[in-house]
């Protein structure tokens, strides 16, 4: 599947933009030695935005806007891999329970926000009426 010089650079904007929001986010609030809260609010409020997309009319009628939004933004926003080092880390130190209290907390928090915006957001119009 190739994309088009215009959505890749979509994809860009949106992605160097979500990675400034995540770092400013984690230098506002930084993680600290405990439970990583800051990078488990990204990936929660990431996750149910991403879900919320296509609730926006914009992202339903630009293919250019929902690739910004969405894999560019939100991807470059939440972050797997730094929950993947956090929770290595954890182990790493000993401390089991709370590694996976954190990745399957994360894990579980994202699909209830997933499934909260879609249960509550309003019902779309099929993909062939838009």
């Amino acid at each position: 599947m190739s994309s088009s010089p215009r959505l890749l650079l979509a994809v860009a904007a949106g992605g160097a933009a979500g990675s400034v929001l995540r770092f400013a986010a984690g230098e506002v609030a930084p993680d600290g030695t405990g439970f990583p809260w800051t990078t488990f609010a990204i990936n929660v409020v990431g996750s149910m935005l991403l879900a919320g997309l296509l609730l926006l009319p914009l992202a339903r009628r630009s293919a250019a806007w929902a690739a910004t939004l969405g894999p560019g933004l939100m991807g470059g926003f939440t972050t797997f891999s730094a929950t993947s080092e956090q929770g290595r880390a954890l182990l790493a130190d000993g401390r089991a329970g709370l590694a996976v209290a954190y990745l399957l907390g994360t894990l579980g928090a994202c699909l209830v926000a997933v499934t909260a915006v879609g249960a509550l957001a309003p019902r779309l119009p099929a993909e062939d009426e838009w």
